[in-house]
């Protein structure tokens, strides 16, 4: 094909016009820092997982926060049946972060300072038994090194004037079954949005500076009292 006006040689002097810019472009390229950030997860425990998921879905870098199931079996991760605190359960919360913004040291200080009170044994407020305790599931060694010695600080720096009781364990978290759907409404039958203000009330933004983020659409959930003073419940 030749296009009209155009010799072979002004032609060809155009690409290799085109071919140095494009090599460039390329080298240029490969000076500057790519984003390769891959996610991770990491699960907590700590009373009423609905409390706990209405605090870390305010959390920068936290793409994803679902409720569930860590510590016990498969076939026992149902709601009615954890419930009875016979299942080896915790009610948990698996957080999917990206490390680029929000390291692990920073979700344990959420995880100890804002989200719960690691200090009570097989209970948070008003909700007792073990599917309540305080723990962390480790995703690797990494992981479990990170909590150890960050709650190792906690007690040396004497953070909590009771012993801090949280466990450890690898991780294992299990989507819940029969988790209920339906959220706390107000007088008007409306929906109760809570979870925002279940962050901002456990002063997220103010123990963890910069942490807090803004996110509307989402409503806090607890149908049977977690103890909390957003909880919804009467």
């Amino acid at each position: 094909m030749r296009l009209a006006g155009f010799s072979g040689a002004v032609l060809g002097a155009f690409a290799a016009f085109i071919l140095v810019a494009l090599a460039g472009a390329v080298s240029a390229s490969e000076g500057v820092p790519q984003r390769t950030s891959t996610l991770q997860t990491a699960v907590f425990a700590g009373g009423c997982f609905w409390g706990v998921d209405g605090v870390f879905k305010h959390v920068k870098g936290v793409t994803r926060v679902v409720s569930g199931y860590a510590g016990g079996q498969a076939p026992t991760a149902h709601y009615e049946v954890v419930s009875t605190g016979t299942t080896g359960h915790a009610e948990s919360v698996e957080v999917t972060y990206d490390p680029s913004l929000v390291s692990y040291d920073d979700l344990l200080k959420v995880f100890f300072r804002v989200a719960h009170d690691p200090t009570e044994l097989n209970r948070q407020g008003p909700d007792e038994g073990t599917q309540y305790r305080s723990a962390i599931f480790f995703a690797d060694a990494e992981q479990r090194k990170i909590a150890d010695d960050y709650i190792a600080k906690l007690k040396r720096e004497k953070m909590f004037s009771d012993p801090i009781v949280t466990g450890g364990a690898a991780q294992g978290f299990l989507s819940g079954r029969g988790l209920p759907s339906e959220l706390p409404r107000a007088a008007s039958g409306q929906p109760v949005h809570r979870d925002q203000r279940s962050a901002q009330d456990r002063g997220l933004a103010r123990e963890i500076p910069g942490a807090f983020q803004a996110v509307e659409s989402l409503a806090f959930r607890c149908d049977h009292g977690c103890g909390f003073i957003d909880c919804g419940q009467s």
